[in-house]
């Protein structure tokens, strides 16, 4: 287990049990969700939350304010726990390692979907449909990502399975049928 995912995992484990016990843990994992798009989204809050100027009390104040309208005491609890411990800067580690242990609980399949432009809600829906067939479960995480070099189409990654229905893939495929003529 990599160094960062051991630090993660006890804070991460921790909130699932709390979840747990409060009945909230899909509650917990769509809060854990919009807060790490948040922190990968914000270099200023990231910058700002790993920085040795800014005083541990300065972070919480900082935390609270930011997140206390939307999240959970819960939440609220593990940020300022984090900044406590000075472990603020693995909050991305710590909410991704969160996640994983929901979806173990759950059953849920993670699903990585590389499109060459935004899918419309319409064909997010089909596509999660036919992910869930191809992987077997009933229920389906999407972590959706647009890449223009695929020039068109789609990538899905569901853990060491790859389905390349994009064209640089096609492209790439012909390339190597033409090779090997």
């Amino acid at each position: 287990m990599p160094l960062l995912n051991t630090l993660a995992t006890p804070y991460a484990d921790a909130l699932l049990q709390v979840g747990e016990a409060r009945g909230a843990t899909d509650a917990l994992a769509e809060e854990a969700k919009a807060l790490l798009e948040a922190w990968n989204t914000s270099a200023e809050l990231r910058d700002a939350m790993r920085s040795p100027v800014l005083s541990v009390d300065g972070k919480k104040k900082a935390l609270t304010s930011l997140f206390s309208a939307g999240a959970s005491p819960a939440m609220l609890n593990l940020l300022k726990l984090l900044a406590d411990r000075q472990r603020i800067g693995i909050l991305d580690a710590v909410l991704e390692r969160f996640l994983e242990l929901h979806r173990e609980l759950r059953g849920i399949t993670l699903a990585h979907v590389t499109s060459a432009t935004a899918l419309t809600e319409e064909q997010q829906t089909k596509l999660t449909e036919k992910v869930k067939a191809v992987a077997g479960t009933a229920s389906v995480d999407i972590d959706m990502s647009v890449d223009p070099t695929l020039i068109g189409g789609f990538v899905v990654r569901l853990g060491s399975k790859v389905i390349d229905a994009s064209l640089q893939g096609q492209v790439r495929r012909l390339g190597l049928s033409l090779a090997r003529a």
